[in-house]
């Protein structure tokens, strides 16, 4: 199976595996074996052998979390299973699925996922164990519509969870530290049409005046900013259709001007990447993501990072923001600022909180980004800022811990789920050395 950078993944044990990089290249994994084990057995045989596994989705995270010096596993060669329940408005789904691989047949039952993230690219077991998520003031992260999981645990046996088991909301967003996911059912909603407007030129002087109103105009809104002029470049509002939404929408909005045209969130980049604009009727899986899955939406050149604030500290964070905007510019190709539901996942970025997520796609440069990001996380620090687990941070241990009211629930939780700590690797154990 190719994997994110293009190199082919082995279908067993290799003594020298071949050069296996991230999406963005800027992580080559350490892994001294890469598997893509064809069936259940072979996997609980390789996970029971071995000292030290992690799991590989589809590549898109962008710091160490996948990495290993053992045992690198991709899920995607088991049993693609798709099974849509109607009568329980669920679908179960193999968990190295592409979320693009799976929602066509949702659809066609006439139900829907509640959101999806700007990729359909993204593996479902990856995108609900790092917290992924889409925008709404409404809408929890992706890992909020798991019902149940099934997993691998370090002795090679499968453990089911469901929600209300007392474990379940600790190994649902896990980072991968609780077992191999093989199986996800999801809770599913009615299936909707959906149509997507973009505003351009938006004053941030209309936007703190207005700020919740403009998070909330919509089923999802994002906001896309360079934090270069006083003003956002892009919102994006995805309205579903029957919610009163005008049409045609207003040609200026709160002193933005409605879009003559589709447009890609980066300037210069093909707008043909995105899904469809202008107002145009679609299913909800062809409009609630950026990107369409036919095309890579980049090539990859880049570094992301996020952050994700309390609702009601949304606009003092984003002046925070503002404040330091010439030190975010020169490296940003563009900033992205989004709206998640509270939930009850004990590691989600957005336990316990509505809240607003700031996100930034980076030029890749590694070097001089760390500052940069030292000075982000010290602006965001008296609105306790959560960092996206698969995205590029640089906040320490001691500060991570004290924003998760569970976090030694969750290091008792691996620790009782792996005791041999078969599923640590260096960044688990870096952030979570209680869970030994």
């Amino acid at each position: 199976m190719p994997h994110a950078s293009g190199h082919p993944v082995a279908p067993d044990d290799t003594a020298i595996p071949p050069v296996v990089r991230n999406w963005a290249g800027n992580i080559t994994f350490n892994a001294a074996r890469v598997h893509t084990p064809p069936s259940m057995e072979r996997l609980r045989e390789i996970v029971a052998g071995s000292s030290s596994v992690r799991v590989l989705g589809s590549g898109h995270s962008f710091n160490t979390i996948a990495d290993t010096h053992g045992d690198l596993i991709s899920v995607a060669g088991l049993p693609r299973t798709v099974e849509v329940d109607t009568t329980a408005a669920t679908v179960t789904v193999g968990a190295g699925l592409r979320f693009a691989e799976f929602t066509g047949a949702v659809h066609r039952a006439g139900l829907a996922l509640h959101n999806l993230g700007s990729l359909p690219h993204i593996s479902v077991a990856g995108a609900c164990a790092t917290g992924t998520h889409g925008s709404g003031t409404g809408n929890g992260n992706l890992a909020s519509a798991v019902r149940a999981l099934e997993l691998v645990t370090a002795d090679g046996e499968l453990l089911t969870l469901a929600r209300g088991d007392e474990d379940f909301a600790g190994a649902v967003v896990a980072l991968g530290a609780a077992g191999v996911v093989t199986r996800m059912t999801l809770d599913l909603v009615p299936g909707h049409d959906f149509r997507q407007w973009v505003y351009e030129g938006l004053p941030y002087a209309r936007l703190r005046e207005r700020f919740d109103d403009v998070l909330s105009a919509a089923y999802s809104v994002s906001l896309f900013t360079s934090w270069r002029t006083d003003q956002v470049d892009q919102v994006w509002l995805k309205q579903r259709i029957g919610d009163g939404d005008p049409d045609p929408a207003p040609e200026t909005w709160l002193g933005a001007v409605l879009a003559d045209g589709p447009r890609h969130p980066v300037p210069g980049m093909d707008a043909g990447t995105c899904t469809v604009q202008s107002g145009v009727p679609g299913p909800w899986h062809e409009r609630l993501p950026h990107f369409r899955p036919e095309f890579t939406p980049s090539n990859g050149d880049e570094l992301q990072s996020e952050y994700f604030v309390a609702r009601e500290d949304g606009l003092a964070a984003f002046d925070a923001l503002t404040a330091i905007g010439e030190r975010i510019a020169p490296l940003l190709q563009i900033g992205e600022i989004r709206t998640v539901a509270a939930d009850d996942l004990w590691l989600s970025p957005a336990y316990g909180r509505d809240s607003v997520a700031f996100h930034f796609t980076w030029h890749p440069d590694e070097a001089a980004l760390t500052p940069v990001l030292a000075a982000i996380e010290e602006a965001l620090a008296p609105f306790d800022a959560r960092p996206h687990w698969g995205k590029v941070f640089t906040m320490g241990p001691e500060q991570v811990s004290g924003l998760y009211e569970r976090y030694t629930d969750f290091e008792a939780l691996t620790a009782k789920l792996d005791p041999r700590g078969v599923f640590r690797n260096d960044l688990i154990e870096r952030y979570f050395p209680g869970g030994r």
